[in-house]
This record gives C-alpha cells, structure tokens and sequence, in this order.
C-alpha cells in the first residue's frame, strides 16, 4: 500500500465545497471519480481541510492510499487529462503511510480579496467580494494586529458548536492595497468554521469607517458571534498553502 500526497489547486465556483456528495458536484467527487478511473479502483481522498462551496483554493493538501503501481509522473499527466478543467493536480510526492493531510497539518494560509472599485469588475466577479464603499487598509490593518495570538475566536466562528475548542493561534494577518483591491491574508494553526470570511466582514466595518479598529478586540473578547462584523461571502476565500511538519 502506497501513500500519495498531493497538492492540488481548484476553482470552487461550480463545486458545492469539498466533501463527496451524493446530489452535487465536489471536489472530493471529482477526485475520487479520476482516481478509480485511473487505476480501478475506489479510492478514498483526504484533504487538508473542508472548503466550502464557492470556495477556491491554491495549494490545497491531499492524500490517498492505493495499491496501484503508476509512478508520480503518470499520476499527474493522467488526473490532470482526467479531472475537470477546474481542477488540476499541482505537485505529487510519496509519503510515509503515518502521513495524513489532515491530522498532521501544521499551518495554513488563506486569502481574502474584495473588490474595492466603484462598480464592481465583470472580470472579478468569480473571485472577489465588491464592496463599493471606500475601504481605509491602513485602518483595516491596525484592526487586524488585535486577531494576532493565541485567541478563543468563537466571535469568528459560525454553526458553533463544531470543534471541541474554539482556541486557534493567529500567526499572521495582513491587509494590503494594489490600486482598488483589498487583500487580507490570515495565517493560522488552524481555522474554524467560516472564521476567515468572518474576519474578512469584520475589518470590512473597520475599513469602511463604521467601526474603529480596537472594536475588533472588543469583539474578539465577547466570545459571541454577534459581535463580530457579517461573514463575507465565499468567493473571495482562496486557501492558499498547507505546511506541515517536514515542510
């Protein structure tokens, strides 16, 4: 038995999220489906995490067992002529069978990004939250150094009760302006449930002058949902890298 990692990148517009289901397209189905078609066999996909419909992501982290014998290059020459055109495999390498994409994921990295133009971009559509009101990165930025830490983020977390703590370690977040986009990317130990787009519709409040930027410390502290500012809608999410402890 062989355990095969990979690194994947995909457009999560038209999947309904990550995990396999049986009424809608995914990206897990779309996975499994290319491998049995591959080597004949079902095969069960393990990524670093769950994304959510709509969700894209970068350099999403896989692993599956197989038996199959197909070096790496034909792994990836063959799923990639297999799978859909929204999805592409990215990197391959053979790991030690304890490995697993999710157990042993160390770090993440995600962006958001908003489109900040006065009429929203035709061309961003797909890949951006517009947001037409004037937003202050600066202002954003000093509101987002109050996230970074060691925090119970329950305020960031939606359908909460989902994990059996809400305590993640926060190593970095930025928030940063090219022309009339806004980026905010958030590095972790790990996310909660919808924690980034909440973020994202928190600094949004900051930078739009509705709120000021220590708010977002007093809404971290309140541990309540409600606290915190809207959670921004999916499009703009892109999971960017997973690292791990051999990385």
């Amino acid at each position: 038995m062989r355990n095969i990692k990979l690194t994947i990148c995909y457009d999560g517009t038209d999947f309904h999220g990550w995990q396999r289901q049986h009424d809608a397209r995914t990206v897990q189905g779309a996975l499994e489906d290319a491998l049995e078609h591959l080597t004949g066999a079902r095969t069960a996909a393990t990524a670093s995490g769950r994304t959510d419909a709509g969700v894209h992501a970068l350099g999403q982290v896989v692993h599956f067992l197989t038996t199959s014998s197909h070096s790496t290059e034909t792994f990836v020459r063959a799923l990639n002529a297999i799978l859909p055109p929204d999805v592409r495999v990215l990197d391959i390498a053979e790991v030690p069978q304890a490995f697993h994409a999710t157990l042993d994921a160390r770090r993440k990295r995600y962006r958001y990004v908003i489109d900040n133009g006065r009429a929203a971009d035709p061309f961003r559509l797909r890949y951006a939250w517009h947001v037409g009101r004037p937003l202050d990165a600066g202002l954003m930025a000093a509101g987002a150094k109050h996230l970074i830490g060691r925090h119970d983020f329950h305020s960031f977390e939606t359908n909460w009760p989902n994990r059996l703590s809400s305590v993640r370690t926060v190593f970095d977040v930025s928030v940063t302006r090219t022309e009339d986009q806004v980026t905010i990317e958030v590095e972790a130990d790990g996310f909660l449930y919808n924690m980034v787009r909440a973020i994202a519709g928190t600094l949004v409040l900051v930078g739009s002058g509705a709120r000021e930027p220590e708010w977002v410390r007093a809404a971290l502290e309140a541990r309540d949902r409600s606290a915190a500012g809207p959670t921004a809608p999916p499009r703009g999410l892109f999971l960017l890298w997973v690292r791990y402890d051999r990385d």
